[in-house]
């Protein structure tokens, strides 16, 4: 059984700073790809970065330049540090975890949610 736990979610003021973590049971590194999603309620989950075991790594053009996926494998942990938050970054996120970057991930945590005050 795979469980990914988010935290980090917070209320926050635009422009201001959020880092969430997922927290990964057992070893993460089977999991070649993780990733970040978001969903505002009544429109579709969409995926804000992703990160290989390589360090390969790419985001949606929404929160290029502002966000920063990271991973530590022998902390079993992915990382999202945002920055810069705007008003429209607010949503659920959700930490996944699959083989490749490109497919849907197999496995998803429960969800932190992020609410950017303008």
């Amino acid at each position: 059984q795979v469980q990914l736990v988010e935290s980090g979610g917070g209320l926050v003021q635009a422009g201001g700073s959020l880092r969430l973590s997922c927290a990964a049971s057992g070893s993460m590194f089977r999991f070649n790809a993780m990733s970040w999603y978001r969903q505002v309620p009544g429109k579709q989950r969409e995926r804000v970065a992703g990160i290989t075991n390589g360090g390969t790594t790419n985001y949606a053009d929404s929160v290029k330049g502002r966000f920063t996926i990271s991973r530590d494998n022998a902390k079993n942990t992915v990382y999202l540090q945002m920055n810069s938050l705007k008003p429209e970054d607010t949503a659920v996120y959700y930490c996944a975890a699959g083989r490749v970057l490109v497919a849907i991930p197999s496995y998803w945590g429960q969800g932190t949610q992020v609410t950017v005050s303008s």
